[in-house]
């Protein structure tokens, strides 16, 4: 399907944000984590109306496109034409972070196997890898409450995740938030790579704990690793990779 080009009709700045999180939709899809159309990645627009672009509920992550996010505002109302709706659970976990969380510029879930299949362990994330360590230092849980379709449960999500970077979802799956989308993707390849991790290494036998002595700061410790620059240390690489595969998504 041919999406008119918005970039004529809204600022520089959104439509950076517009590339950049197609971009973020085509990696998730690159990297396997994508289920179908069913997750969500949003980003927000500066500003005080808290509005925020989402992805059009029906397209697959390897056919977004700048153009084809979608803009709404707080209470689900999309503020540009699109033949497409937005999906209901996705507007309820996004909204309901990204009123509660002004620190918080984009806000990435997913339903990946490893992830799903971790957040089902009653001990969750193991202390048993470097990535691990990584997320352990940021980490909340969210008790299932079934699909996440109800006004009610959004202030239990903002509570649990509270001011963490990394939420698991129990029986549901993983969810991310940073500063800028280049972080966010740092994080959650943390996250789905500690989870891949761990069940491989459940199914290969007896498991060795990362001491908590060892683990240390880790917030210095992925400063330091990154010459400080964070998601930033590899997303230019990352959309290098993109536009050598599939430009489309800057359209």
């Amino acid at each position: 399907m041919q999406i008119p080009s918005m970039k004529d009709q809204v600022s520089p700045e959104e439509w950076q944000l517009r590339v950049d999180l197609a971009a973020l939709y085509r990696l998730t899809a690159l990297y396997g984590w994508s289920d179908l159309v069913f997750t969500h990645i949003s980003v927000r627009i500066p500003g005080p109306e808290h509005h925020f672009l989402i992805n059009p509920y029906g397209m697959l992550f390897d056919e977004i496109t700048a153009s084809s996010l979608i803009k709404v505002d707080q209470q689900c109302n999309k503020l540009h034409d699109s033949p497409f709706p937005v999906n209901p659970a996705g507007f309820t976990i996004h909204s309901c972070i990204h009123a509660g969380r002004e620190d918080v510029s984009c806000v990435m879930h997913t339903h990946s196997r490893a992830g799903v299949a971790v957040s089902a362990q009653k001990g969750g994330v193991l202390p048993i890898s470097q990535q691990s360590t990584l997320v352990l230092s940021s980490l909340a849980y969210h008790d299932y409450e079934g699909i996440a379709l109800r006004d009610d449960e959004k202030p239990r999500l903002q509570h649990d995740l509270g001011d963490k970077t990394f939420l698991m979802l129990r029986n549901h799956g993983l969810l991310v938030v940073g500063p800028s989308i280049a972080d966010t993707f740092l994080a959650m390849y943390f996250f789905e790579s500690t989870c891949q991790i761990q069940i491989t290494a459940q199914a290969a036998g007896d498991l060795l704990h990362i001491s908590p002595d060892i683990q240390g700061d880790t917030k210095q410790v992925m400063a330091t690793g990154t010459s400080g620059m964070g998601g930033q240390i590899a997303w230019p690489a990352l959309l290098r990779k993109l536009d050598k595969i599939d430009p489309g998504f800057r359209n």
